[in-house]
């Protein structure tokens, strides 16, 4: 008995300061409700809503993003062009730089997505040309790996076309994961105009119709090598209308790849 005595209290002896230690050890610190995000990426060539921004030329294109948990988040990114001095519009403008911010969140397996876009393209031009600038208002809905985004102009010079305050473009989107690491893409979208210029309606010469099928492959370090394959749908007023001065076609076909990197 008395041997169990004196286990006993040595046994307490050298417990007790671990006990304490572990009462005073720091709880650990709360997850920070603020997320910083970036992406930098070499495309083989820029193409928006099927149109070819670089007209056969690589960009390179990135952004950095800032989320709260509470759902609200904002954003920039940049990518060079040449589409606006191709077309005779600015005599210098190599960029586009996109401004945004909105609100995100989910109810069961829904998404939704509001927000504000600025579309700023910086450089000189020349009198009489409506300047690109544009501000969209957009709001999204997602399911699983199925999306629609509409998006709508809110002042009147939509990417250079007057009177064009209402234009929309309709975004139908899939990104399905085949595995973890690689992803089929389709899309599908519509660009309606609104307005006229000089008498004549902006939609029978600047709407048109786009697709895209696509693929992406994750690899080490968070980058992703894909390709996407885009082509569009318009009659030939609108053909010609999304033809440079050099005579070169922006709405053709064409296969882009890419390298991005996620940080």
């Amino acid at each position: 008995m008395k041997r169990l005595l004196i286990a006993s209290a040595v046994s307490a002896l050298f417990a007790a300061p671990a006990t304490v230690l572990a009462q005073a050890a720091p709880a650990a610190a709360p997850a920070s409700p603020h997320t910083f995000t970036g992406n930098v990426g070499f495309f083989s060539e820029y193409v928006f809503r099927g149109i070819r921004q670089t007209d056969g030329k690589p960009a390179l294109q990135g952004g950095l993003d800032y989320a709260h948990s509470s759902g609200w988040y904002a954003g920039t990114w940049a990518s060079n062009i040449s589409w606006l001095e191709d077309a005779g519009a600015y005599t210098s403008s190599s960029l586009e730089w996109d401004f945004y911010g909105g609100y995100k969140g989910s109810f069961g397996e829904f998404g939704y997505d509001i927000g504000l876009l600025q579309y700023y393209y910086p450089g000189r031009v020349l009198p009489g040309v409506v300047k690109a600038d544009t501000l969209e208002g957009y709001g999204a809905l997602s399911w699983k790996w199925i999306s629609a985004k509409l998006s709508y102009s809110l002042n009147e010079k939509t990417f250079g076309v007057a009177d064009s305050r209402g234009t929309w473009y309709l975004d139908l989107s899939a990104t399905y994961p085949v595995t973890d690491k690689l992803s089929l893409i389709g899309h599908y979208g519509i660009q309606k105009f609104r307005g006229s210029t000089a008498g004549v309606s902006n939609d029978s010469f600047a709407s048109y119709k786009d697709w895209k099928l696509g693929v992406t492959y994750a690899l080490p370090q968070n980058f992703i090598v894909g390709a996407a394959y885009t082509d569009t749908d318009m009659n030939a007023t609108q053909t010609a209308f999304y033809t440079n001065p050099a005579a070169r076609f922006l709405g053709t076909s064409v296969l882009t790849v890419y390298l991005q990197k996620t940080f």
